[in-house]
């Protein structure tokens, strides 16, 4: 006869003299649940930061391949019945290249003044244009007759080429915002004998707030855009006048250096208001 284990009697089967042991209750399964679970868990957490860090990686592994390829076999690579010919440099400088044009530009010592130059641009344009917009967006969008007559401008506004009047498009999600308010806490508000500034204080300026955001996020690559566009045009310094000299020279590393640190730029100021969007999202007014 087989010998029962200690405990409950019921806790398993004898089969073939062998002992079973039956399926542990729920308490038992969280007790015993592997540890790589947790792991597991936190990993796809920041699965999103890991796939894109890989991903980023693997394609400068591929680009600099290229580069690599390019100076050892500059006729070609023959795959098969395929000839591969890789870019030559004037097209398609190598990740190397551009590291050493880069640095060649700070020893240079002009990236500072460029950089100084390009930033102030961008400073002035972007808080001026984002205290206007919002201002103006707040205001269109609660007084609905004050919105009736600036509605044709809005539309011709923004039926102008961007490049044009880039500033002025953060005004749209100062209105999306103020027009998405939930109708009811107006109403509560008003019965209770709220005065307008007393609505706007509580109510139509912090639910606001996850639109301006967004508007202000989304304008950052705008704004970039016209500080780059407007140094191409007329500047004497800036980082889209250095671009613009050193593509007129065939510098495609140094034009490729300018578009990084500008991307680089703007990758830093809309994770920083991807984050302010986050801790504001409750703000956000729910649909009914």
């Amino acid at each position: 006869m087989s010998q029962q284990p200690p405990g409950n009697i019921d806790s398993g089967v004898v089969l073939d003299g062998s002992y079973l042991a039956a399926s542990p209750t729920p308490a038992e399964a969280v007790a015993l649940a592997p540890r790589g679970a947790a792991r597991a868990s936190a990993i796809r957490g920041h699965e999103p930061v890991i796939i894109g860090t890989v991903t980023v990686l693997l394609f400068f592994v591929v680009w600099q391949g290229i580069g690599l390829l390019r100076d050892r076999s500059p006729d070609g690579l023959a795959l098969g019945p395929f000839l591969f010919v890789p870019p030559s440099q004037l097209f398609l400088p190598a990740p190397l290249d551009i590291a050493k044009a880069f640095q060649a530009y700070v020893q240079d010592g002009r990236i500072w003044k460029d950089v100084a130059v390009s930033g102030q641009e961008l400073a002035i344009g972007y808080v001026a244009a984002a205290i206007l917009g919002i201002i103006l967006g707040l205001l269109v969008g609660w007084y609905a007759r004050l919105r009736y007559a600036l509605d044709p401008f809005i539309t011709f506004l923004y039926a102008t080429p961007r490049i044009v009047l880039l500033p002025l498009f953060i005004i749209w999600f100062g209105i999306a915002g103020v027009r998405n308010l939930d109708a009811n806490l107006v109403k509560v508000a008003r019965s209770f004998g709220a005065s307008d500034f007393q609505l706007f204080r509580t109510i139509a300026l912090p639910g606001s707030v996850p639109f301006i955001l967004t508007g202000l996020r989304l304008g950052i690559g705008h704004a970039l855009t016209g500080v780059v566009v407007g140094e191409l045009v007329a500047a004497q310094f800036g980082v889209g006048q250095m671009m613009a000299v050193a593509g007129a020279t065939f510098q495609s590393s140094k034009v490729f250096a300018g578009l990084f640190l500008i991307a680089g730029a703007g990758m830093l100021m809309t994770f920083t208001l991807q984050r302010l969007e986050q801790r504001f999202q409750a703000w956000r007014p729910k649909p009914n």
